[in-house]
């Protein structure tokens, strides 16, 4: 999905990857419900009005029960058409 920052808002790229994916990644077996490709860093572009409210958004999305790991948070510039 494409999303424009406006107003206030700031554009976040978010690193995350299973962990329970790559475990069993490690073991040459596979995730029952999430693609091999999820024990590599995914990353993933959040709006939102500050780093709190842009990790809040993502896990909900991708919850840690469920052996999601954010692995970097960090603003970026947002471009201009």
């Amino acid at each position: 999905m494409f999303a424009i920052a406006t107003g206030n808002q700031k554009t976040y790229e978010v690193g995350i990857y299973n962990q329970e994916v790559r475990s069993l990644v490690k073991e040459n077996n596979s995730h029952i419900d999430y693609g091999d490709e999820w024990a590599d860093v995914h990353y993933q572009n959040v709006v939102a009005y500050n780093e709190a409210e842009a990790l809040t958004l993502i896990t909900d999305r991708y919850p840690a029960d469920q052996g999601f790991v954010v692995t970097s948070l960090s603003e970026t510039l947002n471009c201009r058409f």
